[in-house]
């Protein structure tokens, strides 16, 4: 019995991250950073936002770009890690792994100045993405 529903936990689960990435994080009123960030990692690191959302890792260059994203949704927005995984179709041991690996390339100056105007630009631009209003039914 336990492997049944494990198995059916599982499937719930990776059901999940196939979702589109618009239907889910516009219901969870988290629009307005994901736009934010996405608009400053994807000019300070040059990859496409289309690269930010697939579901495969990519290029090393897209797979760190992503790990800033994902840093900047928790450390400088203040999302859980849940509602950041959820943001990039990720889970949240995902978004835990990217911090850390992000935390450990801070000791480079150069990385660690860029991620700092990142923090400082991505608040400053979120008020430009305001949440899309919610229709209730």
């Amino acid at each position: 019995m336990l492997q049944i529903e494990d198995r059916t936990h599982r499937a719930a689960r990776s059901s999940h991250r196939k979702l589109p990435l618009a239907a889910r994080d516009d219901d969870r009123g988290i629009h307005a950073p994901r736009e934010a960030i996405e608009q400053a990692v994807v000019q300070v690191f040059g990859v496409g936002q289309e690269d930010l959302r697939r579901i495969t890792r990519g290029r090393a260059k897209v797979a760190l770009a992503r790990q800033v994203a994902m840093y900047l949704a928790h450390v400088v927005c203040g999302l859980t890690l849940t509602d950041t995984g959820r943001l990039f179709g990720r889970d949240r041991t995902t978004v835990a792994h990217a911090c850390g690996v992000i935390e450990d390339r801070r000791d480079d100056p150069l990385f660690d100045r860029a991620l700092d105007l990142l923090g400082w630009v991505v608040p400053a631009i979120t008020t430009r993405f305001p949440p899309k209003p919610h229709l209730s039914s």
